[in-house]
């Protein structure tokens, strides 16, 4: 269904108006200027306005287009048009963002009798959703079900992907959706002439409209799924040629896994890598390879699929160290300077916020050092005095940077230092502790190893998810010859990831007290 264009001059449904909604750095200001350039080319009347939102995450810069034909009786003539949208009166609403798009059907923008909705699927989590110790997320499956019941039409898919690859951004992908649709009735030449005046970035502009054109049209589109593909692929772990034939070594070992453990054994095996060096990396296999020769293909190979993700995770810890290095890699500062659109004559600075405390320091120390300093309590609360201050470095500068490389270049040494063998001896304890438990209960070995998902982070976060680690673990006492062990298990670890403060998982804990001393016995 396709906007009717007005029968005459005064018809008032020959206005079409154009709602877009995009929070800071997605380019609504672009496409809103595009909008209304294709209308000019047209020969269209044309309007555009927008009202900022309170800030980048709490509310979307609204641009709003009114257009309408000239009507060539009153070639002299301006219509007057509105600067702002009203609910229930929005022929087309663009949203950069899923979630922008779900605040448009609440705030009655969208109507199903009405409104166009072309929406990227993709997301940028709230801060709401990401303060959530666990997976925080809004389903997005029910934001698209309920805004495809709420509008005439939904166009919806990737669309910051496909501007990504195209190496553009995200304003020319929803350009491309908004052509490909055919809600406005202008010719794609129109479209691609508009980005084409852009001058510089015009070419990639140019290739990531015409992908979304072709997704939002329905034409096969041979070049998106080579754009997608080739998307999987640039994230490859980077081994320097003299240990490329080591490296294929390893994944020859991790081809040789089931299925369903080789699916989490290859991430985990770059992963764990990139983190340290193929000897640590073989170190990983071995352990996976050992889990997986005692699995069985009954149980779909469960146990040692969690093992190889879990593992990985634990092997990867967080300290200064990992910190510092990610923030110096090369690939970061690219992926900053294109997210701000770092233009030819302008400089960025980059202040990085580091607040360590003592406990962190000790970790990048020599472990007979670290482990005699934290054994002194009174010297740490000392020290801990002029460590425990948050800190704000420039890598902008030489001195800077240099600093947080020589940090992460002390990497090279961390089989040495005292967090390793910290996480390396819990890790230990804990795969332990999960073989133990499937031994007697196959799937309560599964959720033992899951349990590791609550420690992340470092500093007061790693403490944090420590604690609530060592809590839920605590309580496999309490549930020891009950066939529901590890229903309550699970019961236990979401409710530590459902909050900071630990309260509902507090709540938990309470009653599985409560029924301890109960016999044995299946509960709902």
């Amino acid at each position: 269904m396709k906007l009717g264009l007005p029968e005459g001059p005064d018809s008032i449904g020959g206005i079409i108006k154009i709602c877009i909604l995009a929070v800071g750095g997605q380019g609504g200001g672009v496409l809103s200027g595009w909008v209304t350039d294709v209308a000019q080319r047209s020969g269209w009347h044309v309007q555009s306005t927008s009202v900022a939102g309170v800030a980048q995450r709490t509310g979307a810069t609204i641009y709003y287009v009114e257009m309408m034909p000239r009507d060539p009786a009153r070639p002299n003539d301006f219509p007057v048009l509105s600067l702002s949208p009203s609910p229930g009166d929005v022929d087309i609403l663009i949203a950069a963002e899923l979630a922008e798009a779900g605040r448009a059907v609440l705030r009655g923008f969208v109507t199903p009798e009405r409104t166009a909705l072309i929406v990227s699927n993709h997301r940028m989590l709230a801060v709401s959703e990401k303060i959530v110790p666990g997976d925080g997320r809004a389903d997005s499956e029910t934001v698209i079900r309920r805004a495809g019941e709420a509008a005439r039409r939904i166009v919806h898919f990737d669309m910051e992907t496909l501007a990504r690859q195209a190496g553009s951004v995200i304003s020319a992908s929803l350009f491309g959706a908004l052509a490909g649709s055919g809600e406005l009735p202008f010719p794609r030449e129109a479209f691609e002439a508009t980005v084409s005046s852009g001058g510089k970035g015009a070419r990639a502009s140019l290739a990531a409209f015409a992908l979304a054109y072709d997704r939002a049209a329905g034409v096969p589109a041979a070049a998106t799924t080579d754009v997608v593909e080739e998307a999987k692929g640039e994230h490859g772990t980077v081994i320097p040629p003299r240990f490329a034939q080591a490296w294929q070594a390893l994944l020859r070992r991790t081809a040789a896994l089931p299925q369903p453990v080789r699916d989490m054994a290859d991430p985990g095996l770059r992963k764990v890598v990139d983190f340290l060096d193929l000897a640590y990396g073989e170190e990983y296999l071995s352990q996976v390879e050992r889990i997986a020769a005692t699995d069985t293909e009954a149980e779909g190979f469960a146990f040692s699929r969690e093992a190889a993700k879990y593992i990985a995770n634990a092997m990867v810890y967080d300290d200064i160290i990992r910190v510092a290095d990610l923030k110096t890699r090369s690939a970061r500062g690219d992926r900053v300077r294109r997210e701000v659109h770092l233009g030819d004559s302008q400089t960025l600075a980059t202040t990085e916020y580091f607040h360590p405390r003592m406990e962190e320091l000790c970790g990048v120390l020599p472990a007979g050092l670290g482990a005699a300093i934290e054994a002194r309590p009174k010297l740490m609360k000392t020290l801990n005095r002029f460590v425990d201050r948050g800190r704000r470095i420039r890598t902008d500068t030489i001195h800077g940077f240099g600093m947080l490389w020589v940090i992460g270049g002390l990497r090279r040494f961390r089989r040495r230092l005292l967090r390793h063998k910290v996480e390396a001896a819990h890790m230990r304890e804990w795969l332990a502790l999960a073989e133990t438990e499937r031994a007697g209960n196959y799937a309560l070995g599964v959720e033992v190893l899951k349990c590791r998902r609550l420690i992340k982070g470092y500093s007061d976060t790693h403490v944090r998810g420590h604690s609530k680690f060592d809590r839920v673990l605590a309580c496999l006492s309490l549930l020891k010859g009950r066939t529901d062990a590890a229903d309550w298990l699970r019961r236990l670890r979401e409710a530590a990831l459902a909050d900071a403060d630990g309260v509902m998982l507090d709540g938990a804990i309470k009653t599985v007290r409560s029924f301890a001393e109960a016999p044995a016995a299946n509960v709902s």
